[in-house]
């Protein structure tokens, strides 16, 4: 595990943020009715960017008890993109052996894939991910087209 794709940002209102961020000058592919979308990746150079509505963000994680502003969940989320199911439990044991806590085994997910959450040791959260039609580009990225 040496790289990091995806960085998502958990936001209160998806459409206003997403409205900033392209002030800033990023990039968009919006996943969903532009008026209600499910997700929003940005096209940058180097590791990619998401917002996620916090609330969803949150069940994600944990759709049972999900983690609260108010116990130390700062609403952002590292992934690491897999190339195969193998892989997100090879990452989950080397990260289980450093000291992770799993939030949550990897399983198959509502959206085809399979994932998983763990929390490093200062308790941010990580998600190990494999998608079956997901792209890398030569520098092991995910592609968002």
């Amino acid at each position: 595990m040496n790289r990091l794709n995806l960085v998502t940002l958990g936001t209160k209102d998806i459409i206003k943020s997403h409205n900033f961020f392209k002030e800033l000058g990023f990039e968009t592919s919006i996943m969903g009715p532009e008026s209600d979308p499910a997700i929003i990746f940005f096209r940058n150079e180097g590791s990619r960017i998401a917002l996620y509505p916090l609330e969803a963000l949150a069940k994600d994680i944990n759709n049972e008890n999900p983690p609260a502003l108010s116990e130390g969940f700062p609403g952002i989320t590292l992934a690491y993109n897999a190339k195969s199911m193998g892989e997100v439990d090879k990452v989950f044991k080397r990260a289980e052996l450093a000291g992770a806590k799993i939030i949550k085994e990897p399983k198959e997910t509502d959206w085809g894939g399979y994932s998983g959450y763990f929390t490093d040791l200062d308790g941010y959260y990580w998600e190990v991910a494999y998608g079956e039609d997901w792209e890398f580009d030569e520098s092991n990225m995910l592609v968002i087209d």
